[in-house]
């Protein structure tokens, strides 16, 4: 919840703040990707390594590298050592899980528009 009183987005247009709406600005910027969203569906499944982030995802182990750090530096991964592996897991699986489901269902009306515009 932010000053008001509301959880940003779902109050009035005066509800979100600057500082919020760049944040969440920030947040869809990196979930624009869609490799970076390919990782965060392999890490709601479980945690991993880039070796199975690679053969989950596809790629070079370098590219998913990147993607990791940027999601890291965005706080929705996280990485713990476990002998000479680096293991990746998400920090918040619910957030991604209800970003996931807002985007299926936009993406389901969006289409549903399309298919009735395609018909007239």
């Amino acid at each position: 919840m932010n000053a008001t009183g509301t959880d940003g987005l779902a109050g009035g247009p005066g509800d979100v703040s600057t500082e919020d709406t760049e944040a969440i600005a920030s947040v869809f910027a990196v979930l624009a990707s869609p490799v970076r969203l390919r990782i965060l569906r392999v890490l709601t499944q479980g945690p991993s390594d880039v070796t199975r982030l690679v053969e989950q995802v596809g790629g070079a182990a370098s590219t998913v590298s990147q993607h990791l750090l940027t999601l890291r530096r965005a706080g929705l991964v996280g990485v713990r050592r476990d002998g000479r592996r680096q293991v990746y897991f998400t920090e918040e699986p619910r957030a991604v899980a209800d970003v996931r489901q807002a985007a299926e269902r936009l993406a389901a009306r969006r289409g549903a528009a399309d298919q009735g515009a395609a018909g007239s």
